[in-house]
């Protein structure tokens, strides 16, 4: 009896081999083809740094400047992107359906109520993370591409979970999101490494994808007071080029809570910079950097002390 069983367990254990084998010699799709359209990560190690909004408003931005563009929210379980452009109530189909087949990409992205030239494709909320998988990606972009759009913007969630990966794999330039306190740039680091590794331009030894820095909450006033990294510190750190400083401001989470992504209050000091950070992303890297001294204090307030 236990000669039979182990011969059953030999001829188990081959088979196991010769399916590995054949799966081995299965050929693999090729993602070394690039697309027209302009892919765009935006990550973070960390979450909570402002990521969702910052690919609200950097995608609103270049529709806003012409641009046919697509913003894909790719944190599965936890979407939050619809919130921020102020569409909940139009999803009806959303990035796993369009990968699983179950609906088609007209049917499920949403066209943009403030701007004709922006469409957002959300995410599931009732799906597992690992629902998402590389060809259904490919699938999605290409689809995508074939239909015109110049940039696709996408919303990664943090970390290195399957979401955050299959997000910045095809992507053709990464905006790297951190506020500027110690652990929020340690863990951009590490999502730094994993660009130069998994990404498909590392796979297939081509131009690495193109990193940029974006320093959100940041406060001249508390850099001051040494109560946080000034922008040069973050930048020293990080060793990347700086796309954008986004100051701290009560007037980013009225927008995000009415459903307007805050490129469109050019009043405020956040969607003034969130536009510059645009600008740079479309070729104009000397653009200099607002919002990031301290106001200077009127008379009065130098001689009375006053804050």
């Amino acid at each position: 009896m236990a000669e039979n069983n182990t011969i059953t367990e030999e001829k188990q254990t081959e088979a196991s081999v010769a399916t590995a084998l054949q799966e081995d010699k299965a050929p693999k799709e090729d993602y070394s083809a690039g697309f027209n359209a302009r892919i765009i990560v935006v990550t973070s190690g960390k979450g909570g740094v402002g990521k969702t909004t910052s690919s609200a408003a950097i995608s609103s931005g270049l529709a806003l400047e012409g641009h046919k563009t697509c913003v894909i929210d790719f944190d599965v379980g936890l979407r939050n992107l619809d919130l921020v452009m102020g569409c909940e109530r139009r999803v009806v189909y959303d990035l796993v359906n369009v990968i699983r087949k179950e609906a088609t990409l007209n049917q499920a992205l949403i066209k943009d109520k403030n701007c004709d030239r922006l469409f957002i494709l959300p995410a599931s909320q009732t799906r597992d993370k690992d629902a998402l998988f590389k060809e259904g990606v490919a699938r999605v972009l290409h689809e995508l591409d074939d239909m015109g759009f110049e940039y696709i913007v996408c919303d990664s969630p943090a970390g290195i979970e399957t979401g955050a990966l299959m997000a910045l794999y095809f992507a053709d330039v990464a905006v790297v999101t951190t506020n500027p306190e110690i652990s929020s740039v340690r863990d951009s680091d590490r999502i730094i490494g994993i660009l130069d590794s998994k990404s498909r331009r590392a796979e297939y030894n081509l131009d690495p994808i193109k990193p940029y820095l974006l320093l959100t909450r940041y406060s001249p006033e508390r850099v001051e007071k040494e109560e946080m990294l000034s922008k040069d510190d973050v930048v020293d750190l990080l060793n990347i080029q700086l796309l954008g400083v986004i100051p701290e401001s009560q007037s980013v989470l009225k927008a995000s809570n009415s459903g307007k992504p805050i490129v469109y209050d050019q009043e405020s000091d956040a969607g003034q910079a969130y536009m510059d950070t645009v600008h740079r992303l479309l070729g104009q890297p000397d653009l200099p950097f607002r919002f990031i001294e301290p106001p200077k204090k009127g008379l009065w307030k130098r001689i009375f002390g006053k804050k």
